[in-house]
C-alpha cells in the first residue's frame, strides 16, 4: 500500500465519525428520527437495454468509497451504528460488486443482499424518516414520504463545504493523478497529437476511464480554447498548432480535482507572454485565499487585474477601471472565478447562507459566479481566471457598445489562439492557503 493510500485510510475512521455527528445534528434539528441514503439506480437509454454510466448519490459517497455500487442504501439512526444494505447480486451478465473491504466495512453494519429493493426492509418502523437520493432509486417508497427534505439537505450541504482530513487527503491524491496526466497531455501536444489523441494519453497516464473522470475533459487546440466547455475532440491535428488549453481532473475515492493549464506552441511568442502574465496573476489570487474573505470581492478584483493585462497587451484602449465599469472585461472574461469542489466538481452550497437556502446574491453584472460565500477554514475551491477571444461576445460588443474601446487588429491577430485559463484547487486554512494543484505538479515533475 502506498504512503498516500495509507494516509487516506488512516483518516477514514475519524471521517465516518464526523459524518455521523453531522447527520445526527441535522436530523435532530429538522425533527427526523432516521435517514435512508440511497446510492442511486442505473438509468437506461430510451427504448434500449443499455444504461448510462452510473454516478452515485454524492451523499452516499461521502460516507462510503463505493463509486460503482447502485441500489445500495445506508440507514443512519442517531446513536446507532450505520447499517449498509450492500447490493451484491448473483450475476453473470455483469461483474458483481466484490466483498466489502475491511478498511471501510469495519465501521458499518454491512448486510449483503441479492435484490435491488431489499433495502426497503431496513427502513426503521415508526418515527420520521428522511429519504435522500434520486427518484428512480427511491421509487419503492410510498407517496408522501419525506424525500430530499430541503432544510435537511441544505444543512448537510453546508457541512460538506468544510472538508475532513480524509477528504483533503483524497483530493490531494486526485490532484496528484491529474498532474501526472496533465504533464503527459502537454507532451502529446508538443508532439503534434490531435485533441482525441491527447485525451487518450491523458486518461492512460492517470489510469482512468472516461466515465471515471469527474467531468468530461476539455481538450482544446487553437481557437477551440475560446469555447468555455469545449466538448469535441478532433481526430486529426490542426494544420498549424498555435495553442493548447486543457481543463481536466481526476477522482480518488469519489473526490474530484479540477485543473486547467494553457500552453503556447512557441515558448517565446506573445501568447506565451500573456500566459505568463495570467499565471503570475492567478498565483497572486491563490495566495489571497483566506478564511473570512468574501469570494465575491476576489472575483471582482480579478476583473480589474484582467483588464490590466488587456491594457498591457494593447487589446483595449481604456483604463482597467473603465473596462470593468462598462462590462468590457466580461467580454474577455465571462465566467466566475471559481467554485467549491469536493464530491462534485461544482460542489454544493456555494450560493446559500443557511438551511432555508437563502441565496447570497452575485455581484450585479456577474450572473455566472458559482461561489458567493465568505470563506471558512476547510473549504476547498478553484481559482480559475480566464481571458478569451470569443467571437460572439466580441461581435455583440462591436455592434452595440463602444467599438473604439477594443483594438480590433490586435484581437484578430490573437483570436486563433482561442484563450487562456489557469486553474488550481486551493484549501482554505487558518493561515496560508494550501494549493493542492501546484504541490501535485511539483511532485509529478
Amino acid at each position: 500500500m502506498s504512503q498516500q493510500r495509507r494516509t487516506i485510510t488512516d483518516h477514514y475512521a475519524d471521517h465516518v465519525t464526523q459524518c455521523q455527528q453531522r447527520w445526527e445534528r441535522a436530523l435532530t434539528a429538522e425533527g427526523f428520527d432516521a435517514a435512508v441514503i440511497h446510492s442511486g439506480s442505473q438509468v437506461f437509454s430510451f427504448l434500449d437495454d443499455y444504461h448510462y454510466p452510473f454516478r452515485p448519490n454524492p451523499h452516499f459517497l461521502q460516507w462510503l468509497p463505493l463509486t460503482h455500487h447502485h441500489d445500495s442504501a445506508l440507514v443512519v439512526v442517531p446513536g446507532r451504528r450505520p447499517v449498509l444494505w450492500y447490493y451484491q447480486p448473483d450475476d453473470y451478465w455483469y461483474t458483481p460488486p466484490s466483498d466489502p473491504a475491511s478498511w471501510w466495512a469495519d465501521h458499518f453494519d454491512v448486510r449483503p443482499v441479492r435484490e435491488d429493493d431489499a433495502w426497503v426492509s431496513g427502513v426503521p418502523d415508526g418515527g420520521r424518516t428522511a429519504f435522500v437520493g434520486d427518484a428512480p432509486g427511491l421509487a419503492a417508497i410510498a407517496d408522501g414520504a419525506d424525500i430530499n427534505p430541503g432544510r435537511l439537505v441544505n444543512r448537510i450541504h453546508l457541512d460538506r463545504t468544510r472538508k475532513t482530513p480524509y477528504e483533503l487527503a483524497c483530493m490531494a491524491e486526485a490532484n496528484r493523478v491529474a498532474a501526472v496526466s496533465h504533464l503527459e497531455a502537454e507532451r502529446a501536444f508538443r508532439e503534434g497529437c490531435s485533441e482525441y489523441q491527447i485525451h487518450q494519453r491523458y486518461c492512460a497516464a492517470g489510469r482512468q476511464l472516461d466515465h471515471e473522470l469527474p467531468y468530461g475533459n476539455i481538450v482544446a487546440l487553437n481557437e477551440h480554447g475560446a469555447v468555455l466547455h469545449y466538448q469535441d475532440r478532433d481526430r486529426s491535428p490542426p494544420e498549424r498548432s498555435h495553442s493548447f488549453l486543457i481543463d481536466a481532473g481526476a477522482t480518488q475515492q469519489a473526490y474530484a480535482s479540477d485543473i486547467t493549464r494553457t500552453y503556447s506552441a512557441q515558448p517565446d511568442d506573445e501568447f506565451a507572454q500573456m500566459i505568463a502574465a495570467m499565471d503570475a496573476m492567478q498565483q497572486q489570487l491563490c495566495g489571497q485565499v483566506r478564511a473570512g474573505l468574501d469570494y465575491r470581492d476576489l472575483h471582482l478584483e480579478t476583473h480589474l487585474r484582467i483588464a490590466g493585462i488587456l491594457a498591457d497587451f494593447d487589446l483595449v484602449s481604456v483604463a482597467p477601471e473603465r473596462a470593468v465599469e462598462t462590462g468590457l472585461s466580461s467580454v474577455f472574461y465571462p465566467h466566475g472565478l471559481g467554485h467549491f469542489i469536493g464530491l462534485q466538481t461544482h460542489d454544493v452550497a456555494g450560493l446559500i447562507a443557511d438551511p432555508d437556502g437563502t441565496e447570497i446574491p452575485r455581484p450585479e453584472g456577474h450572473p455566472f459566479l458559482r461561489l458567493t460565500r465568505v470563506l471558512e477554514e476547510g473549504n476547498v475551491l478553484t481559482v480559475e481566471p480566464g481571458l478569451y477571444f470569443i467571437d460572439s461576445l466580441l461581435r455583440k460588443w462591436r455592434e452595440q457598445r463602444d467599438e473604439a474601446a477594443i483594438n480590433w487588429s490586435r484581437v484578430e491577430a490573437l483570436a486563433p489562439f482561442g484563450g487562456i485559463r489557469i486553474e488550481d484547487n486551493v484549501v482554505v486554512t487558518a493561515g496560508e492557503p494550501v494549493n493542492l494543484s501546484r504541490a501535485a505538479f511539483a511532485q509529478a515533475r
